[in-house]
């Protein structure tokens, strides 16, 4: 893993195709959906559209966030990412009750775990970053909480807070150490490998829904998430992977390479998303929060990068580096 601090500047041509085609995606939907608010009249038509357009407002925020942070360079896109798994963490412990004894975990959690798997990333050491939560946190949590002698749902609450570090930190933050991976012939912006991993996965959720919403007659598992189909699985898990193939020019993969890596973001996205939504049918809630429109929380919107990121980064540092 290499040093890096800035991508691309304001004047570069990949830089302005990129912005240019982002713009113009989210130009159309913003189009269509003012059509379908004008046109559809049926209540659950009327609800659909509602909520899509939250989505698509939601979508102008995200994209013009993570566009100045790559403009700005790594530095930036790594605050950014350690900002959202502070948000997503919180998220998740503020639905998973805790005691007194948890405290003095949760502390080191917030102001010790995140900022320093975030600094082990900036630095560039991969061998303490691979293991730091999941080998010494995954000891230190429960060895804290021991000392405050309460052994109420100790099992439990020692779960979930491993399970909040591991979903908010420990997975999302292979998506910003993307950037620091030195591929030998690849001479783009490592920026991209980030671009290509968010574009794929994020896609995805979107056409499964869109596909879901026009299509979709067959229920996946009303148990765990009502509007997930198969035909939206099958139809928006095609489309995700036929982009990302033809993605290939922004990343070191061939045609085939980026198919098959494109298929492990898709089904790596989905089952992080369903996982994510078996627990929050556990907690009894429908989304983790309400900060981003239409979206519910932040941990809703990372819910497919928290399975799939950590694959595609040691995938591609395996096989490419």
């Amino acid at each position: 893993m290499t040093a890096v601090t800035s991508f691309f500047t304001t004047t570069d041509p990949l830089f302005l195709w990129l912005s240019g085609a982002a713009l113009g995606l989210l130009v159309v939907a913003t189009l269509i959906g003012a059509v379908l608010a004008y046109r559809v009249r049926t209540p659950a038509g009327r609800d659909t559209v509602r909520n899509l357009n939250a989505r698509i407002r939601s979508w102008w925020v995200m994209v013009a966030l993570f566009a100045a942070a790559m403009l700005l360079g790594s530095v930036v896109t790594l605050v950014l990412f350690t900002l959202l798994s502070y948000l997503a963490l919180r998220e998740f412990l503020t639905l998973t009750p805790t005691r007194r004894g948890d405290h003095a975990g949760l502390f080191l959690s917030f102001f010790v775990v995140v900022p320093l798997q975030y600094w082990l990333i900036g630095v560039g050491w991969y061998g303490l970053f691979s293991i730091f939560i999941p080998v010494y946190v995954f000891m230190a949590l429960p060895s804290l909480s021991v000392l405050g002698a309460d052994a109420t749902d100790f099992l439990t609450r020692t779960a979930k807070a491993q399970w909040g570090l591991m979903l908010a930190v420990y997975c999302t933050s292979h998506a910003p150490a993307l950037l620091w991976l030195d591929i030998p012939g690849y001479r783009l912006p490592s920026a991209l490998l980030l671009l290509y991993l968010m574009t794929v996965a994020q896609l995805s959720d979107v056409f499964q829904y869109v596909f879901g919403k026009l299509w979709g007659k067959t229920r996946l598992s009303p148990g765990i998430s009502p509007s997930k189909t198969v035909e939206g699985l099958i139809g928006g898990g095609l489309t995700a992977v036929a982009i990302g193939t033809a993605l290939h020019v922004i990343t070191p993969f061939t045609p085939l390479q980026a198919a098959g890596m494109s298929l492990t973001i898709v089904t790596a996205g989905f089952f992080g998303g369903f996982v994510l939504s078996a627990m929050k049918r556990d907690l009894g809630v429908k989304d983790w929060g309400t900060m981003i429109e239409g979206h519910g929380g932040v941990l809703d919107r990372l819910d497919s990068i928290v399975f799939s990121a950590p694959l595609f980064f040691h995938l591609t540092r395996y096989w490419f580096t």
